[in-house]
């Protein structure tokens, strides 16, 4: 397929063991950090893409959910996606970073082994989400 500055070319590899939603999120978040996407650009539709690479629209959308979850882009209703700034990201990824090293390191200080940590967080997840389905 012909590159173009909507659709960028790109080949699946076949032989690996990543989805192809995965292989395309990756691809498009390298875009997007290269610079080849700017901050503001509206992507291609999920139509216009799965149509261009010849693959699943379910591929295509599950992969903008991908980008969107990791911050690469917002999904403005009746709009379109679009790409976020890729500084922002790594800098709010640096915070988040920080704070879980520092929560960590304050878990050993208090005496938990580090096989601990794990099983609190994701006990804690549970609840959170638990008490979040309760408000819907």
């Amino acid at each position: 397929m012909k590159a173009t500055k909507e659709t960028p070319s790109f080949e699946f590899d076949e032989n690996s063991d990543l989805p192809l939603w995965v292989q395309l999120r990756n691809r498009m978040a390298y875009l997007i950090n290269s610079g080849f996407y700017k901050p503001g650009d509206k992507l291609p539709t999920v139509r216009k893409y799965a149509a261009d690479l010849r693959i699943a629209y379910n591929t295509v959308s599950k992969a903008y959910m991908g980008l969107e979850r990791d911050g690469f882009v917002t999904t403005v209703r009746g709009s379109g996606v679009f790409v976020n700034d890729p500084e922002k990201i790594r800098k709010a990824s640096g915070q988040v970073d920080a704070l879980v090293e520092d929560f960590v390191k304050s878990c050993l200080q208090e005496g938990m082994a580090y096989e601990d940590v794990p099983k609190l967080v994701s006990a804690c997840v549970r609840r959170i989400k638990r008490e979040h389905e309760k408000q819907k």
